[in-house]
Formats: C-alpha cells, sequence, structure tokens
C-alpha cells in the first residue's frame, strides 16, 4: 500500500546538502535512480530537479525503513527522513555536488510505484541512449535526464535575460493574436476552421510581422514579444512546424540602431554561460559572405575559404568548364589543410556530399610531398594544375576540392562542404565563440520553377536608398523586370557560430512604395488588397519609419546548452515528420466536430 504526505513537509532539495549541514534532520523527496543492495546496508541515489543525494538505510538503525528499501525499483517516488552524516574517508564522490555528505536514513515513505522503464535513463554518452522516437514516445521520462532538466532551465533562464534586457530599455511587451487571417506568402499557413462562421478560416501566425508594425503605427515606439509561431513547412531534421521567437520592433530607428539592441540582447544572455562578445560585432554584406564562405551564415571559428579558379581558366578549351564560365557560372575551391593523403573512397564519399546540393561533380588536386596528382590531369594539363593549386594558397600536402556550375549551386556545394569537413577533422574549436552581423541581403530571390521574383525575406522590407530608383524601373518597366535581381534590402542576420539566430529589416513604411512591392511579387491590386487591406489601410494613417529582428529562441538555446539538435531545448517537440509521439497527434477528430465545422473529409 503506497503511502500519503501527510502533514510532513520537503525540507531540502536533492542538490543542495552540503559537508555544512552535518548534524542536520533533514526530509527529501525525489525519484529511487540507483540503489545498490549490500547486506546490512542499502544504498539509494535520490534524484530531483536539481540533483542527487546518496541516502543509506541500516537493518540495525532502521529495520522497518530497511525493508521497505528492499522493495523499492528505479523510478519509484519516495519521502526519506534521517540525519546528514559525513562520507567515511575514502567514499566521497567528486562528480555529485553532494559528494561529501550522504543522509542517514530512519524512515522511508513510497508515495507511487513506478513501472519498469522502457529505456535505461542513466547512461553515459549520447551514443547510448535509446532511439529518439522511444525517447519522444516517453518525453515525460526523457525529461527526468539530467541534461534535457538542464536544458529546459536554461530556455527559461534565458527568456528572462531577454525580457530583463528589453524591459530595462523601455520596451512594452505586447501580446499579438494567435488566431489571425491567412496571408499566404512563404511557407504553408496552419488554418484553423471557425464553427461561428462556416467555410470561413484562421490562420495560425507565422510570426506576429504585420501585427508588430501596426504596433508602431499605434505609436507604441518599442515592442517585444515572445510569441509561438506555426509554419507548415515540408519535412527537415532541424525545423519544428511549433517554435518560439523574441520578436521587436522599433519606430524612428536606422539600421545602426537596430544592430546596437540586437548586439546588446544576444551579448546580455550569453552572460549566462559567462561568453564574452565584442559591444560590436564584425559586419559582412551578403555579397561578401557568399563570396568568401558560399553562406550567408558563415561559420567564423575556421577559415577555408573559398578560392575562386575562375580566371585561372578564362582560356580554357576544357568544354564543360568553357561552358559554365560562358554562361556566367564559377569555378571555385576550398584548401584542406595536411590533407593530401585523401583516399579515394574518401573524395567519392566527399563527391557525393556535394552532389546533394546540386554539383554535378568534385574535382580536386592532391599536393603531395613527390608529386601532384588530380581528377583534372589528363584534361588541364600539369603546369595547369599546379597554376590552379597556386591560385587557390595550397601549399605540399594539401587538397584542394573543386566544384564548378551555377553561382547558387557552387556557393551551396562548397559551403556545405567546407563545413562538413571541417566536423569530420575536427576543425572547430568548441570553446570560441564568432558573432556576425550580415547586411544588404538581395531583396528578391528569383524562382527558377515559376520564373518569378519572390520576397527573400518578407514583403514588407525596406529597399536601400541608394537602391530606390532601380527598385522602381525594375517595377514599374516590364523590360527592366530582372533588375529586381540586383535590388538590396536593408535586411540583416545576426550570426553566431554558423548560425542565423536573429533576422531582420527597416520596413516599408509608405504606402506607395509597399504598393510598389506586390506590383514586383506579381500581385495584382484586388489581391493585395484581399490578403492585405487592413494593413494597406493602416500606412495611410501617419505611419513612422521603423525596423526590427526576430530572434529564435530554440536556435539560441542551441548555442547556449552547446547541442546541434533542436529538439533538446524544447520540452515536447515534434518529430521530424511533424508528430507527436507522446500525443498520438495529429489525430483523427469526432464526426460530430467535423458537421459542426461543416467539414467532409474526402478520403480520394
Amino acid at each position: 500500500m503506497l503511502d500519503t504526505l501527510g502533514t510532513i513537509e520537503r525540507t531540502h532539495t536533492c542538490g543542495e546538502l552540503r559537508e555544512a549541514d552535518a548534524g542536520k534532520q533533514v526530509v527529501l523527496m525525489g525519484w529511487v535512480a540507483k540503489k545498490r543492495d549490500f547486506g546490512v546496508f542499502t544504498f539509494i541515489d535520490l534524484r530531483d530537479r536539481e540533483g542527487v543525494t546518496q541516502i543509506v538505510v541500516s537493518s540495525e538503525d532502521a529495520p522497518d525503513a530497511h525493508a521497505r528499501a528492499k522493495n523499492l525499483r528505479g523510478e519509484f517516488v519516495i519521502a526519506v527522513k534521517g540525519e546528514v552524516v559525513p562520507r567515511a574517508e575514502g567514499t566521497h564522490n567528486k562528480k555529485l555536488a553532494t559528494g561529501d555528505i550522504e543522509v542517514k536514513v530512519s524512515e522511508i515513505l513510497i508515495l507511487n510505484d513506478a513501472k519498469v522503464p522502457p529505456f535505461q535513463l542513466e547512461v553515459a554518452g549520447s551514443e547510448n541512449l535509446a532511439s529518439e522516437d522511444t525517447r519522444l514516445k516517453y518525453r515525460y521520462l526523457d525529461l527526468r535526464r539530467p541534461q534535457l532538466q538542464q536544458n529546459i532551465r536554461m530556455r527559461a533562464k534565458a527568456v528572462a535575460k531577454i525580457r530583463e534586457y528589453f524591459d530595462n530599455r523601455g520596451f512594452i511587451e505586447i501580446e499579438t493574436p494567435i488566431l489571425l487571417k491567412s496571408t499566404p506568402e512563404g511557407a504553408r499557413d496552419f488554418i484553423v476552421p471557425s464553427r461561428i462562421h462556416t467555410g470561413k478560416f484562421f490562420a495560425l501566425p507565422q510570426s506576429p510581422q504585420i501585427l508588430k508594425q501596426i504596433t508602431m503605427i499605434a505609436g507604441f515606439d518599442k515592442y517585444y514579444q515572445i510569441a509561438r509561431c506555426f509554419r507548415d513547412e515540408d519535412l527537415r531534421a532541424d525545423r519544428q512546424p511549433e517554435f518560439t521567437q523574441l520578436d521587436m520592433e522599433m519606430s524612428f530607428v536606422n539600421r545602426e540602431q537596430v544592430y546596437r539592441e540586437m548586439q546588446g540582447m544576444f551579448n546580455h544572455v550569453l552572460k549566462l554561460i559567462n561568453v564574452e562578445l565584442p559591444e560590436e560585432w564584425p559586419r559582412m554584406t551578403h555579397v561578401e559572405a557568399m563570396r568568401r564562405y558560399g553562406s550567408d551564415k558563415p561559420d567564423l571559428r575556421f577559415g577555408m575559404e573559398l578560392q575562386d579558379l575562375s580566371g585561372e581558366l578564362t582560356d580554357t578549351d576544357f568544354a564543360p568548364f568553357a561552358s559554365v564560365l560562358s554562361n556566367k557560372g564559377e569555378i571555385k575551391a576550398i584548401v584542406v589543410k595536411g590533407k593530401a593523403d585523401y583516399s579515394r573512397k574518401q573524395l567519392d564519399e566527399l563527391q557525393e556530399f556535394v552532389k546533394r546540393y546540386g554539383a554535378s561533380a568534385l574535382a580536386w588536386i592532391k599536393l603531395g610531398e613527390q608529386e601532384t596528382t588530380s581528377s583534372l590531369l589528363k584534361v588541364l594539363g600539369e603546369p595547369k594544375i599546379k597554376q590552379l593549386a597556386s591560385a587557390a594558397k595550397a601549399e605540399k600536402g594539401d587538397a584542394v576540392l573543386i566544384v564548378v556550375g551555377r553561382k547558387s549551386i557552387v556557393a551551396a556545394a562548397l559551403g556545405a562542404l567546407r563545413n562538413e569537413i571541417a566536423r569530420r577533422e575536427n576543425l572547430i574549436d568548441r570553446s570560441r565563440y564568432e558573432a556576425l552581423i550580415v547586411t544588404e541581403f538581395p531583396m528578391f530571390e528569383h524562382d527558377e520553377h515559376t520564373d518569378r521574383y519572390i520576397a527573400a525575406h518578407h514583403p514588407f522590407t525596406s529597399p536601400m536608398d541608394e537602391d530606390l530608383e532601380l527598385f522602381k524601373t525594375a517595377v514599374n518597366d516590364d523590360s527592366q523586370h530582372h533588375l529586381l535581381g540586383q535590388v538590396r534590402a536593408k535586411a540583416y542576420d545576426a550570426v553566431i557560430n554558423g548560425y542565423e539566430c536573429a533576422g531582420g529589416s527597416i520596413r516599408i513604411h509608405q504606402k506607395e512604395i509597399q504598393d510598389l512591392n506586390f506590383k514586383a511579387l506579381g500581385m495584382s491590386p484586388e489581391s493585395a488588397r484581399a490578403r492585405f487591406g487592413f494593413f494597406l489601410d493602416a500606412l495611410e494613417y501617419g505611419t513612422p519609419p521603423h525596423g526590427g529582428f526576430a530572434a529564435g529562441i530554440e536556435r539560441t538555446c542551441m548555442i547556449l546548452c552547446g547541442t546541434e539538435n533542436i529538439r533538446d531545448v524544447m520540452a515536447f517537440p515534434k518529430t521530424a515528420s511533424a508528430q507527436d509521439l507522446m500525443m498520438d497527434s495529429p489525430g483523427d477528430v469526432d464526426e460530430e466536430q467535423l458537421e459542426e465545422l461543416g467539414i467532409e473529409i474526402s478520403h480520394e
């Protein structure tokens, strides 16, 4: 029969007792993490969210408690009463904060029993954990692991730090609605049917973008919010259908003022892990980031910058290279120091890797101590091979890895390969933190499938002042529409250790420019009004210049916790296939609910 607490109260957590507490009578409560029987003595590691304390029960001093201890199993919930005593010489446990003491138990209450868990909670090393799907199905057990407990607590501290920063700087926290109007642009909306308005639908917010801009029109001047967001995106391992972001907006500001707040907030939060970043972060334009690193979120903890070899091959008669260059493509490389010993198998693996990013092949040059070898030796000849290696700044012992193709493919393939090699070769100093602000993003991207331009960020981003006339020309003159690809935006990202932690922009605050932007995106005036009429109306009532940014809470916490798995910093995440294995959702609903909503499921 299970016990009840009655009037007993916990006096201490399982993580706070020290040698100075010796002699105290205490009451601890928690879960049985481990149990070890030694005849007369039974030792139990008792765990709660604060840590672990070893308790010891003696058949001589507490026969009833000892008899009860014999029946305990892992994850039983118990309360113990006893005296804090120093551990015997030679039995101290330096791995535990409470390792200098133990509690000599006089009484045990069994508050609840537990089934045998479907996986072992106490394991050493992530490689020994149960499968992620199993752990997600029993998330309430997985969350008892100290590492996940620490991650979730770190997340709470990070959000508190964010609020502290903005509260102290005069920002107002304003909650915006979850049930909104669907304005499809970019990712798909999650839609919610209305029972009262049959046939009508709400949409869950992909971000509070329009509403936070409306708070600026409303005159609040400085806004922030810890916002839940929802995006019905195609499956990706590092994305979740629902997530949390810090959202902020300011009126009467330029980009530099927003940069200062973005840097200041992250610097404030990173103090949680004793990381000091410079007050002003380095800057890099989008063009420069793509040219040097093949990525708009470069990891600056290691080098291996992209080397442009196009100029060395302008006169080549090798048809595949000549064709690429004549079509405004590129030939670029990265140099892997000291890896002229890459085997054919390793090079084949790297070739398969770049093919995932659209590259047709991976060419290579290896500068051995005795000879230079290359996959291009027969078609280019040894003199040209050595010229290319020299242009890439390679030295003896190095490997040069080359990708040829459209600029976008070369950047994507080499940028990803750079990161992959750094991971494989252990080139990243995990104790370093390198931050960067990437500026002047393109305002538009060309969608090759639809042959139209789409917003690179969102349709409310302002063009650079220097590109405003170019923007107007490209929109108003159909023959110059291709110039949209040259228009830069007042858009920026904050990058830490290769993660895009935040992104933002100065917004369009004049209706005529917003109308032009919708036109550039292929929206007719009627379509724009149907989707965004309320916002276009608001712009006509004295909208101040404004801008801001949004920062992913999960991405920020991944950096704080040193994990590359987004699910490690969320209490109840979905799988990569957007399922909740614990709650078994999404699931079916009753026919009555569907009838009330006027919805019929088609199984065709």
